[in-house]
């Protein structure tokens, strides 16, 4: 595999101010998606998330010896779990949310146990039982539909019509435009250049730049609600009261009504354990599948990088073990379930900076986020345009990925066998097709996966008749 890094994952950049900007981009691409899982899902705090990822990346980056710069945080696809684990027992907080946060501890711990156990077969047996059942021709479609199954997310973030379809706005999309296109000018123009190495920062304030614009002249000078892109209420509630405000510590304190780790361990003394097996049905099916999803990521990693994460170091054994075990410390945490991020691998392949250390200092600084009220406040800020025009770039890069692996691979696709497998990966996991079992819910791109996965084994390759 070729590479063409600026800095390797050894290597660290030479000044503490370039080790902060490069850090912030993976926390600004990665923020998002954050904070968007406990939004979905009522009840799961957002400050705990936050909190529990960096912890998460910086255990996993320990535990792979510094050598797969990856940033681990929410996962979608455990959505409807954990929604499910909260209201199992019909435990529920003062505002009246499902809070049974003990099933979540349970479920992400089995999660856990599953990597770990299937990192342990690895170990004994080794890949080549995985590699074939993702060869190329599968991982490629499967990582394309990862990015553009996101695709609609990032639009509707980027005309403001994640909400409603009412909310269309003309100046939200100019603002999203601004961000995406000093982005990619920034990147374009990278070779020898400050600005080429932080794409995401200067782009991302370019677009947020002119949404202060638009909200300061449209909205408070002039009085029309249709041009106010910035709400600045999170940080008027904060600086209202920052006394009590400064640091977000009273989750991990007990006996108070913002405390969800200690009461998640009260709930232990009222937990039915005739409720276990339920839970295990809402996690171990999804656990098994985000472990292809695992290896989809650190084969798309391991090609930006010029590595293989998988078959060398740190190896499958390592990777797994990291995520598997940082889900489990993120739900004893209660904070979502943590996966390695398509954002941050993009972050990387547009920056060709693979620093570990980078992204440490990201982990670092996604807890110090968590923690710290005024800077959770600003970003909260953030209008939900500029982050969806960059993200177009960054799901678009996930989905190029993925061609580019099928190029490098030299999957040939002239045969009609390739063609069909990659066909019904994309149409299904683009589609949206699900599988629903009660209260199990495997989701579109893991469908699209064991899809897949079944016809690669199903079509099985022809064998050459020799010449005589």
């Amino acid at each position: 595999m070729k590479k063409n890094l600026v800095l390797d994952i050894h290597e660290s950049p030479k000044k503490w101010s370039q080790l902060f900007l490069f850090a912030i981009q993976h926390v600004l691409a990665v923020l998002v998606a954050t904070i968007t899982v406990p939004l979905l899902i009522p009840g799961l705090p957002i400050a705990a998330t936050m909190v529990s990822a960096g912890i998460g990346t910086l255990f996993y980056i320990f535990v792979t010896k510094r050598k797969s710069p990856v940033f681990l945080s929410s996962s979608f696809a455990y959505i409807a779990p954990i929604s499910s684990a909260l209201a199992v027992g019909g435990v529920v907080n003062a505002s009246g949310q499902a809070a049974n946060y003990m099933t979540v501890m349970l479920g992400m711990g089995m999660v856990g146990l599953v990597y770990v156990a299937i990192a342990i077969l690895v170990k004994v047996f080794g890949t080549n039982w995985l590699n074939k059942l993702l060869p190329p021709i599968v991982a490629g479609p499967v990582i394309m539909v990862i990015g553009l199954s996101l695709a609609g997310s990032a639009i509707n973030n980027l005309t403001n019509t994640a909400a409603s379809p009412d909310n269309y706005n003309l100046i939200c999309i100019l603002c999203g435009l601004v961000a995406l296109v000093v982005t990619a000018l920034c990147a374009h123009h990278k070779e020898g250049k400050m600005l080429g190495l932080i794409p995401f920062v200067i782009g991302m304030g370019s677009g947020y730049v002119a949404a202060l614009l638009f909200t300061l002249i449209g909205h408070t000078w002039l009085g029309n609600s249709y041009f106010q892109i910035i709400n600045f209420e999170p940080l008027v509630n904060v600086f209202s009261d920052l006394g009590r405000n400064l640091f977000n510590y009273k989750m991990f304190l007990p006996d108070t009504t913002e405390s969800f780790i200690f009461l998640r361990f009260e709930q232990l003394k009222q937990f039915n354990w005739a409720d276990i097996g339920q839970v295990a049905l809402l996690f171990i099916p999804v656990s098994l599948v985000t472990v292809c999803e695992h290896i989809g990521d650190h084969q798309n990693l391991g090609n930006i990088i010029g590595k293989d994460l998988l078959n060398e170091e740190p190896g499958m054994t390592r990777t797994l073990i990291g995520d598997g075990v940082a889900t489990a410390l993120s739900g004893s945490l209660c904070g979502a379930a943590n996966t390695t991020y398509g954002e941050s691998v993009a972050v990387v392949g547009t920056t060709k900076i693979a620093s570990v250390k980078v992204l440490m200092t990201a982990a670092i600084m996604m807890i110090v986020l968590g923690l710290f009220t005024p800077l959770t406040a600003f970003l909260q800020t953030i209008p939900g345009c500029i982050t969806g025009g960059v993200s177009v770039v960054l799901y678009g890069f996930i989905a190029s990925s993925g061609i580019k692996m099928l190029v490098n691979k030299k999957v040939d696709l002239n045969k009609t066998r390739n063609i069909f497998i990659a066909a019904a990966i994309l149409v299904s996991g683009i589609g949206g097709l699900v599988f629903r079992f009660g209260n199990i819910l495997i989701t579109s791109t893991a469908v699209s996966m064991i899809i897949g996965i079944s016809l690669n084994l199903i079509l099985r390759e022809k064998k050459e008749k020799s010449a005589e």
